[in-house]
C-alpha cells in the first residue's frame, strides 16, 4: 500500500473529474467508488469518494462541498519524454475551460493545477555551461506550454 495518497476535495463533481482524468492518462483506472448512504438528505446514493490510479499513483477524490477550492499551492507535475506528449496532455487538460499558465503550468476545468514538463527542460536547466542553462531558462520564461525543441535551439545559440 502506498504511504501517501493525494486526497482531492471537489464540490460535487468528483466523478466527472475522475472520469476526465482516467480518459486522458493511458495508465489509469477507477479502483473504487463509495456512495453516501441512502437516507442522507440530498446526498443519498451520490458519490462520496472515488479511489483512482494514474501511472501507478493512487488518488482519492471526495465530493466535499463548496468550502475549499484548489490553488496553485499544490500541483501535479507530469514528466513528458516527447513534445507530442506535452502537446497532447496540454490540449486535453486545458480543453473546455482549462487555463494556460506561464512556464508549463495550467489549470484544468476543475481548477486542479498541473505542470506539463518535457524532460529536456531539466536537462538544459542543469547544463554545466551556465550560459546554455541561462538561455534555456530565458526561453522557458517566455512560454506557457513548454516547447522542448525551442528550448534546445535557445540553449544551442552561441
Amino acid at each position: 500500500m502506498q504511504k501517501i495518497t493525494p486526497y482531492l476535495w471537489f464540490d460535487g463533481n468528483a466523478e466527472a473529474a475522475v472520469t476526465f482524468y482516467t480518459s486522458i492518462f493511458e495508465d489509469s483506472k477507477i479502483v473504487n467508488v463509495a456512495r453516501y448512504p441512502e437516507g442522507v438528505p440530498e446526498l443519498g446514493g451520490t458519490v462520496l469518494t472515488i479511489n483512482f490510479d494514474i501511472f501507478g499513483q493512487s488518488f482519492i477524490a471526495l465530493n466535499g462541498g463548496p468550502q475549499y477550492r484548489f490553488t496553485e499551492a499544490i500541483s501535479f507535475l507530469i514528466h513528458c519524454e516527447t513534445q507530442a506528449e506535452v502537446d497532447t496532455l496540454w490540449a486535453q487538460l486545458t480543453a473546455n475551460g482549462g487555463e494556460e499558465q506561464p512556464c508549463g503550468w495550467l489549470k484544468d476545468k476543475f481548477g486542479v493545477s498541473w505542470q506539463i514538463i518535457p524532460t529536456i527542460l531539466n536537462t538544459l536547466l542543469s547544463d554545466p555551461d551556465p550560459a546554455r542553462a541561462g538561455r534555456a531558462m530565458n526561453a522557458m520564461l517566455q512560454m506557457k506550454k513548454i516547447d522542448g525543441p525551442a528550448l534546445q535551439r535557445a540553449a544551442d545559440e552561441a
